[in-house]
């Protein structure tokens, strides 16, 4: 089955044919680095980088790209009200992206531009507009004359009418037409500002996604990605400019658009005031429960925030994971003997998961429909659950080898959801100091709980408070457990305690 997309562009499913064969350019709207990210902000990450895995599963050599915008005027003013430099703050937050981002297990970029690195570019393109008569001036500001691109809203479906009529236009009697949109803007007093042919400015919003994609990708790269928000006016802008500039289309060959997470059926997001900090979910729920909940609907439906939603996203999670255990239980590092001569009843198992492995990437071919693709996942695991857990089950050599090469099947296609549970996150060095305040904090209530002498490594360290929480559990001192628990947290380690044992991440 050939890999169908849905193209925004053209309003259809269409085979995903790359401009050089085997090769795939991704471009994927990055954030605004001003704040934390919500689960809205995550969405995207997390689904522009399934597609990413899945496209390098079905062996395409995958170069992604994904920007910071580190200059904007929510930028400007968060750091006014933090008083710090706004490039100071942008650092900061593009830091605290990374985390979010590695928490989630998305994959880094192959590029990460930020916008600030590539003024000369930007002025290029604004000057080769204004050249050619699209662009023009007004005390400072260069604007993009939309009349001038006939194509203008091919993207979006909209007429020019209709943007007039139902679009958020700004105001401003210096601009020939309503619907034309900044190029550069004049820098205002104690703004960072750039030297230009029409003063000191600095980029608009729009201009610098067509710079950094054109810069790094070439102009008719095969997938530009970002949320269903950014049709219009972003993407919209961004192909009015790239393609003005070029002389040629398209800027993009295929436009992928993911759908919101809503609340209540409204949209998430900071304005409105309804959304959720990754970093704060972080401190409920394992990361791969999140990401679990973010893939369980298609990429391009609207997706619906509850409690009750991650909920059910834990215990699925739990279903999946549950049977991978299982299969490492079962072998323990044995990879058993392959023979010809193997059992009708194994044989017809490995048929039944290739079945499985098929419906999958069926269900990916087809426009990386995730919810169906797990849902032939859990069918995968029903089949394996049932296969080792028959009465009649032996684990011969042979058995072992088919077991070995199926749980190969199963993590190859749960690892191109970013779902296979990864190896724990080390403590460092930091920690050591951190985890030795909080024993010596409840060294009161503690008392023969805590040994006398502690351990100096963070990891030895933290494996101590456990087994204090433990005891403490295990008399009834739920107070002190509970501090303990809460203690840690505050910190960004996580207990988490399960039928095994308790276990901890960091956030």
């Amino acid at each position: 089955m050939a890999l169908k997309v849905y193209n925004t562009l053209s309003k259809k499913k269409e085979e995903l044919v790359p401009g050089v064969p085997q090769q795939v350019k991704i471009y994927a709207c990055g954030p605004t680095t001003y704040n934390f990210i919500h689960l809205g902000n995550a969405r995207p990450l997390v689904v522009f980088d399934t597609i990413r895995r899945y496209l390098e599963y079905k062996g395409y050599q995958v170069t992604y790209v994904q920007n910071f915008t580190d200059i904007d005027d929510k930028i400007i003013n968060k750091a006014k009200l933090e008083n710090m430099d706004p490039h100071d703050l942008a650092e900061k937050y593009i830091g605290e992206y990374f985390r979010d981002a590695d928490a989630l297990r998305v994959k880094r970029a192959d590029v990460h531009p930020r916008a600030t690195e590539h003024i000369p570019e930007m002025l290029e393109m604004v000057n080769v507009l204004y050249e050619k008569g699209i662009a023009y001036e007004a005390d400072g500001d260069v604007y993009f004359s939309v009349r001038k691109f006939p194509e203008y809203g091919k993207l979006s479906g909209r007429t020019l009418d209709e943007m007039l009529s139902g679009a958020r236009v700004d105001v401003d009697e210096r601009k020939d037409d309503p619907l034309d949109f900044v190029l550069w803007k004049a820098a205002k007093p104690g703004e960072p500002s750039w030297e230009s042919p029409w003063g000191q400015g600095r980029p608009g919003w729009h201009l610098e996604c067509s710079v950094m994609s054109l810069k790094y990708l070439g102009s008719g790269f095969d997938i530009h990605g970002g949320g269903s928000d950014l049709i219009f006016p972003h993407h919209e802008n961004e192909i009015a400019q790239a393609e003005a500039y070029t002389g040629s289309a398209p800027f993009a060959r295929c436009w992928i658009h993911n759908g919101f997470v809503t609340v209540d059926q409204e949209k998430m997001s900071k304005s409105l005031g309804n959304f959720f900090i990754v970093r704060e979910l972080l401190h409920e729920w394992a990361p791969e429960i999140l990401r679990f909940f973010l893939l369980s609907t298609h990429y391009s439906s609207p997706l619906d925030y509850s409690t009750k939603s991650l909920k059910s996203a834990r215990k699925s999670y739990s279903r999946l994971s549950n049977t991978l255990e299982l299969l490492d239980s079962i072998l323990d590092g044995e990879q058993g003997e392959a023979d010809r001569s193997i059992p009708s009843n194994v044989d017809a198992f490995r048929r039944r998961i290739d079945s499985c492995a098929a419906q999958y990437e069926e269900a990916m071919d087809d426009n990386f429909n995730t919810a169906l693709g797990l849902a032939a996942l859990f069918d995968m695991g029903r089949e394996i659950n049932g296969f080792v857990n028959d009465k009649d089950f032996v684990p011969t050599p042979a058995v072992i080898h088919t077991l070995v090469q199926v749980r190969k099947t199963f993590k190859e296609l749960f690892d191109t959801l970013g779902l296979l549970p990864g190896e724990k996150r080390q403590l460092g060095p930091e920690y050591g100091e951190m985890l030795q305040e909080i024993a010596l904090s409840l060294k009161d209530v503690a008392g023969d709980l805590l040994p006398d002498q502690l351990p100096h490594a963070p990891e030895e360290m933290l494996d101590t408070l456990i087994t204090v929480r433990q005891e403490a559990r295990v008399r009834k001192h739920f107070q002190l457990a509970d501090q303990l628990r809460n203690a840690l947290k505050e910190e960004g380690i996580i207990l988490e305690d399960t039928p095994r044992g308790t276990h901890w991440r960091l956030v």
